[in-house]
C-alpha cells in the first residue's frame, strides 16, 4: 500500500513538472520577436496580438512548407488553445479572472504560432538562398 502511494505521488510530481516545463518552453518561444511580415499577413502589426489570432497563424503554418530537417508541429499548442477555449467557454462568463486568464494564454498561443511561422518561413529563404549559390 505505501509503495503504490509513494508510485501514485511519484506520477503526479513527474507529470506536473512535465506541464510546467512545456508550459515554459512555449512562454519562451513565444517571447521572440516576430517580423513585420508575419504581423502583417493577420493584420496585427499596429496592435498586440489576441487568442482569436491564433486560427489564423495555425492556417498559415499550414500553408507554409517547413524545408528544414526538424518539422515543428502545432498539435499540442492547438490542443492547449482548445483547453483554455473551453475553459474559457464554460468559467470565463462567470468568473472574470478566469476570462483574463484565458485571454493572455490564448494570446501567448498566438504568439508562439506566429514565431512558428516566422522561422519556417527565415529557414525556407535561407535553404532558397543557399541553393542559388551552388
Amino acid at each position: 500500500m505505501f509503495a503504490a502511494m509513494i508510485f501514485a505521488i511519484s506520477t503526479v510530481a513527474i507529470s506536473q513538472f512535465g506541464m510546467y516545463y512545456w508550459r515554459a518552453v512555449l512562454a519562451s518561444v513565444a517571447s521572440q520577436p516576430i517580423s513585420e511580415s508575419v504581423l502583417a499577413a493577420v493584420s496585427a502589426e499596429n496592435r498586440p496580438l489576441r487568442a482569436d489570432d491564433f486560427a489564423q497563424f495555425a492556417g498559415l503554418h499550414e500553408l507554409t512548407p517547413d524545408l528544414g530537417p526538424r518539422g515543428r508541429s502545432l498539435s499540442l499548442v492547438r490542443f492547449y488553445y482548445g483547453v483554455i477555449k473551453a475553459v474559457d467557454m464554460l468559467v470565463g462568463a462567470q468568473v472574470p479572472a478566469v476570462a483574463q486568464w484565458t485571454a493572455r494564454e490564448g494570446a501567448t498561443c498566438a504568439r508562439y504560432a506566429a514565431v512558428q511561422v516566422d522561422l519556417r518561413l527565415q529557414g525556407n529563404l535561407q535553404l532558397a538562398a543557399a541553393l542559388r549559390s551552388c
